[in-house]
């Protein structure tokens, strides 16, 4: 049976949110092994001088838990 944990995380991009959802799942498998899924729970973009600057994403990643 597999334990799965879930974490929470934030990412930002300059060009999409689907960018900062990338940038979010290379950071955590740099560290995480089986990551399996990445849910995202909210999206937000700041603005400057009318344009939109940033995308940000907030995620919930889902990795399997490893055993001994």
């Amino acid at each position: 049976m597999a334990v799965v944990k879930v974490i929470e995380l934030l990412g930002e991009s300059t060009e999409s949110w689907e960018d900062a959802t990338r940038q979010i799942v290379a950071e955590a498998t740099r560290t995480l092994h089986g990551v399996t899924s990445v849910y995202i729970k909210e999206f937000q973009a700041t603005v400057e001088n009318d344009k939109v600057k940033n995308f940000r994403v907030n995620a919930k990643v889902s990795f399997v838990l490893e055993r001994d």
